[in-house]
């Protein structure tokens, strides 16, 4: 099968379209003592290769001979990203409409069904190069802790796997962090399609549904007005209403990929100015201001679980001893 593109941003870093959301909510993830060694071997313990087990053993493969137009744009959305290695697509029975990327050692792609029989093939292509945005940028070690740990707390997993770890404070902290990669994964569909609008028609359908009539232009105006509540209260039912959602709001969205688009990050790359995977610049001083500020929001997760900082580390180095495989004495409470 041959497959053409007009364009390819050869070897451009994620650094080029990531929100600042994500690289700070990334960072600030990598500086909780110890998370990075209990998300490994969570993931080492081998549901992750359960998870997959059940996608390979319920879902059908997509390729050249298996929905080959999907297939066709889907590598041609990875070419135009210059994604080095292309993971499996799947394609799953699943009412709501949804795609993912998940496997921290290998990622695979799994797309619902109700968004190829119900999307257009450009809005099929729009998701799918969502996700090979999520992949280039690596997000996926992250989010398949959070979809086991979701399954843990759901009571998919046993109770005695995660016994003395404060998971649910370690959810809703991937919660907020995965909020913050769809923001990144959103800016590079834009470029991938050439057209900004593209994913906003998408996220104007995720939102209402598939609605005849609706308006996109007035979809766009009520985007590009929305205004986050000042008020105390109205931040506070915010809050709670987003701490158990994997994306953000759509009509956010939105309005954060308009004012991307005309900050002029986006025709600068669509120029071909942008970095280069490594070659990236260094992070600049309002980067670790936000860095800090992910880093006290999940710290409030993660200590209104674990009660301080100090017994927070205490139970995460504890979990890791008590699951350490034997003879292995490398997991130390200072190693981070």
């Amino acid at each position: 099968m041959t497959i053409e593109t007009s364009y390819r941003y050869e070897q451009i870093s994620p650094r080029a379209y990531e929100h600042p959301a994500d690289r700070a909510a990334t960072s600030a993830l990598h500086a909780v003592p110890l998370l990075d060694k209990v998300i490994k071997r969570l993931i080492d313990l081998g549901h992750e290769k359960r998870l997959r087990q059940i996608v390979l053993g319920n879902a059908v493969k997509v390729g050249p001979e298996q929905l080959d137009e999907v297939w066709r744009r889907y590598v041609q959305a990875a070419t135009i990203l210059d994604l080095a290695s292309l993971p499996d697509l799947y394609v799953y029975n699943r009412a709501e409409v949804n795609a993912m990327t998940l496997g921290a050692n290998r990622p695979i792609v799994v797309m619902n069904a109700s968004l190829v029989s119900g999307y257009s093939i450009d809005e099929v292509q729009t998701v799918l190069a969502h996700e090979t945005a999520h992949v280039l940028s690596e997000h996926y070690y992250y989010t398949t802790a959070l979809v086991l740990l979701g399954q843990f707390l759901n009571g998919a997993l046993p109770r005695s796997l995660l016994l003395g770890l404060p998971a649910r404070a370690i959810y809703y902290a991937l919660l907020e962090w995965a909020r913050a990669a769809e923001l990144s994964a959103d800016r590079a569909a834009a470029l991938v399609r050439a057209d900004p609008l593209d994913p906003c028609r998408v996220m104007m359908r995720l939102a209402g549904g598939a609605l005849t009539g609706m308006n996109f232009e007035a979809f766009l105006k009520q985007a590009t007005e929305y205004q986050e509540e000042d008020d105390l209260f109205s931040r506070n039912a915010r809050f709670w209403a987003e701490l158990r959602m994997d994306h953000p709001f759509a009509v956010r969205r939105v309005k954060e990929l308009v004012e991307w688009v005309q900050s002029g990050d986006y025709d600068r790359i669509r120029s071909g100015s942008y970095p280069r995977r490594g070659h990236e610049p260094p992070p600049s001083a309002e980067f670790d201001a936000a860095v800090a500020a992910y880093r006290a929001k999940f710290s409030v997760f993660l200590e209104r679980t674990a009660g301080d900082v100090q017994r927070l580390g205490r139970q995460l180095g504890d979990w890791l001893k008590a699951r350490a495989p034997a003879g292995d004495d490398n997991e130390q409470d200072g190693d981070d």
